[in-house]
């Protein structure tokens, strides 16, 4: 007998931020946990062909796969709950659908016939779909439809899932995230929203099979009992997801209502096996909660007036990276969000930097703020306090020591001043014949690329602690960024003391940077995007260098703060992790 695949498909109801990928990543870790191999896939609406042009704090991080694809930010958390690395058949968005159909007809790939949007486009949206099942000899496609139900851009996406439900009625499942408002007025949890949009969704020929009732609290049995009734379904089918404090509790929180057992039941499927992952997922979470100590981390950089509730999408990975470091030490970080132009007003004020156990510089583009960061790159470095840069936080800490300590006091970056004597970060020479043709994609560095780690230094005593290195100390990371090292600058540099201690196998490209144990603590840069590939078991190995340094640093154990801040602000600069 052939084995059906089987698809999961995640709809937004009422308004969208409910979490939607949380949910479709914490229905993947369970599938896991009973023996499936799962593919997810994430339908970004808009026209967009990537993520690549977005702006991150209206949209949110811009993730980069292995590949080099720029995609929505749901893509690091399919990666990060599923411990996987996915590729390009795992995202699509309107554009990419609609490009391909259009230069596809323009080929005369239709053969002149009209090419409509049904059945043309969701014909195109099914192929994908199957292909990336195909592609991940996957037992089960988790599929979110991004947007919220009545939204035009998606229903060509709920349409053709529609036609898949239809012809495979056993093998496909709908599941509705829908928030559950409670009214400050009236002190009690509504279900009449949540019975609209069924309704709604009803209105489109398709029907849930299960609804996550999101909302503040829990929901009791008696408003199930309502929702079920109103919207055909049975009460065990709606699943309880109240506001928690870490989103790594979801999948534990799911399984208390059996979620598991509801999903096996509508796609009449077995449980494969136990193999135990969601038991390394609790040892994760009890980490989290018994953390010893807390650790005050701050992160300095140039986005951070732009208005509340953007930085904790906007740098999403690295907030998940520390978090994880933090955890399997023992550990919970408390991070300020500092706005370096505040050092450049005052630079008097950056001595509140001595308070903290590490300095953070994350990634970024262009010229505001640039000498306040670089300020606090000299403090790090002269005051021993422990430092990660990230790509342009390494680009950066170049420059810093370019100019403190070999003396170049012009020193920069060909982004900000290209008419330095001493342009210590620019652009490839073969790339600038491109940006000259105003072909900025093609200049950009994205993927997964391969680096080489000398020996005897921190970047590869972390690689190794971890056990991904082992005699040939070659690892892959992912880039995302323009600029490089100079290489007519690299020897005066590594003079000076500053190490290269990871470059691209033909040495031409200066991956990592950091200065010798013997100097600083912990001083290290790194083009790549080491976030991208952090995961809840397997923690990134240098930002669990720079936490355990942190950790060094912080001899004294600070308890951790009863406070839980849930936003993130500009004027309330600071989130526990």
């Amino acid at each position: 007998m052939v084995k059906k695949h089987k698809y999961i498909f995640v709809v937004g109801g009422v308004m969208s931020g409910v979490g939607k990928g949380i949910a479709s990543s914490s229905i993947g870790k369970i599938l896991q946990s009973k023996g499936f191999k799962v593919n997810p896939i994430k339908v970004d609406p808009y026209l967009n062909v990537d993520a690549g042009n977005m702006n991150p704090t209206e949209h949110g991080e811009v993730f980069v796969l292995d590949s080099g694809l720029e995609t929505d930010q749901d893509m690091g958390n399919y990666e990060r709950f599923l411990e996987t690395d996915l590729d390009d058949g795992d995202y699509m968005t309107s554009g990419m659908i609609y490009k391909h159909v259009i230069e596809k007809e323009r080929n005369l790939g239709y053969r002149g016939k009209c090419v409509e949007a049904i059945p043309h486009i969701t014909d195109e949206i099914l192929r994908r779909w199957k292909k990336s099942a195909e592609t991940h000899l996957s037992d089960i496609s988790i599929i979110e439809i991004g947007g919220t139900i009545g939204d035009y851009q998606n229903a060509l996406f709920i349409e053709s899932a529609r036609t898949l439900k239809i012809k495979y009625p056993q093998d496909v499942m709908f599941v509705m995230v829908s928030y559950l408002p409670i009214p400050g007025s009236l002190g009690e949890m509504k279900t009449k929203p949540t019975q609209n949009a069924v309704r709604q969704l009803n209105s489109y020929g398709v029907q849930p099979d299960m609804i996550i009732a999101r909302g503040a609290q829990p929901i009791d049995f008696k408003r199930k009992e309502k929702i079920a009734f109103a919207c055909a379904i049975q009460p065990e089918n709606v699943i309880s997801a109240p506001d928690i404090e870490s989103i790594y509790d979801v999948p534990l929180n799911f399984e208390k209502d059996r979620i598991s057992s509801v999903i096996m039941k509508t796609l009449h499927m077995r449980t494969k096996s136990h193999n135990g992952e969601l038991d390394e997922w609790r040892k994760f979470v009890c980490k989290r909660k018994n953390a010893k100590r807390e650790l005050k981390i701050a992160v300095v950089g140039k986005y951070f007036d732009t208005g509340d509730f953007v930085l904790s999408d906007a740098y999403v990975s690295v907030i998940e990276a520390v978090k994880f470091s933090s955890y399997w030490n023992d550990s919970r970080t408390c991070l300020s969000w500092i706005n370096s132009k505040e050092y450049e007003a005052d630079p008097k004020k950056i001595s509140e930097l001595k308070n903290y156990d590490g300095i953070i510089v994350p990634g970024g583009f262009g010229e505001s703020g640039i000498e306040g960061v670089i300020m606090a790159i000299e403090f790090a470095r002269k005051n021993k306090i422990p430092y990660l840069g990230l790509c342009y936080g390494m680009q950066l800490a170049v420059i810093e020591f370019c100019r403190n300590i070999i003396g170049w006091k012009d020193a920069h970056t060909a982004e900000i001043n290209p008419k330095s004597s001493h342009v210590v970060i620019d652009i490839m020479p073969e790339q600038k014949k491109l940006l000259e043709e105003n072909k900025y994609g093609a200049t950009m560095r994205l993927g997964a690329y391969p680096a080489f780690l000398k020996n005897g230094t921190i970047a590869l005593d972390a690689y190794k602690k971890s056990n991904l290195v082992a005699d040939e100390a070659t690892i892959s990371e992912r880039h995302r960024h323009r600029y490089e090292v100079s290489p007519d600058y690299i020897a005066e540099i590594e003079k000076a003391g500053l190490v290269f201690s990871g470059t691209s196998p033909d040495g031409r490209l200066m991956e990592i940077a950091e200065l010798p144990k013997s100097v600083h603590p912990f001083f290290l840069g790194t083009q790549f995007h080491p976030e991208f590939k952090a995961r809840p078991l397997h923690p990134h190995p240098l930002f669990t260098a720079f936490i355990e340094a942190c950790i060094n640093k912080n001899s004294q154990i600070r308890p951790i703060s009863s406070s839980k801040i849930l936003k993130i602000s500009p004027n309330v600069p600071n989130v526990h992790l």
